[in-house]
């Protein structure tokens, strides 16, 4: 048995996991999702690091999309995490900021969805929502999505990240081959920068829920490589 922490992106939340928990609860394994308060790069890590803190033993802490930010942040320094698992998600360095990083790669057709308000705040246009993030979901799903999506603060999105814990530690990335708001060339080599192990999936930006038994596989795998 396991601990595993599973961090969401941005306009989402905790239950982008929902299949995966259930999955990785069917193999044994103890597992939070953290439900971020999408206020801040700071807010978010701290909280992630409350949840890492609440299980006991080694954890491995999984991150998807803007959460591989998140994950990279709070396992630095942190003695209970024993590997990371990012999940189509950001593998920043020192300094780097997601947009910084997304500027790396191609020009994606679903960054036209991202809608910035004058508050600070960010939203994912309803209407574009699916076609963006879940267009291998059906429909019906896709539109939920769009309509629970949780507002994203510029702050968490332009902080420029610590130094990357994937520098010392076993990783692995889930990659989306047919994602369509984060490059899959720019996830190769997020990849490749942190020596993880690579599992591709034929997926849109939201394999948490369209390839849960793949995702969950590439996380059980890094819970049996880990020390």
């Amino acid at each position: 048995m396991g601990n595993v922490v599973l961090v969401h992106g941005a306009w989402s939340d905790g239950s982008v996991w929902q299949e995966v928990i259930g999955d990785l609860h069917e193999r044994g394994h103890r597992v939070l999702a953290v439900q971020l308060p999408m206020t801040s790069l700071a807010d978010d890590v701290a909280w992630t690091r409350r949840q890492i803190a609440a299980l006991t033993g080694p954890v491995t802490v999984v991150g998807h999309s803007y959460g591989g930010t998140v994950i990279s942040a709070a396992a630095l320094d942190n003695p209970q995490v024993s590997s990371l698992v990012f999940v189509a998600g950001y593998a920043p360095d020192e300094g780097e900021t997601i947009p910084m990083l997304s500027d790396k790669g191609v020009e994606m057709p679903g960054r036209a969805a991202i809608r910035f308000h004058p508050d600070g705040w960010s939203t994912v246009d309803p209407e574009m929502f699916a076609d963006a993030l879940a267009h291998d979901l059906p429909p019906r799903l896709a539109r939920i999505l769009a309509a629970v999506q949780k507002p994203t603060h510029a702050a968490c999105l332009t902080a420029p990240a610590p130094p990357g814990a994937w520098h010392d530690l076993p990783c692995g990335y889930v990659l989306s081959t047919d994602d369509r708001i984060l490059d899959p060339e720019l996830q190769r080599w997020f990849a490749l920068r942190a020596g993880a192990a690579v599992t591709e999936l034929p997926s849109g930006h939201l394999s948490p829920l369209s390839h849960h038994e793949a995702v969950a596989t590439a996380i059980t795998t890094m819970l049996r490589e880990s020390p």
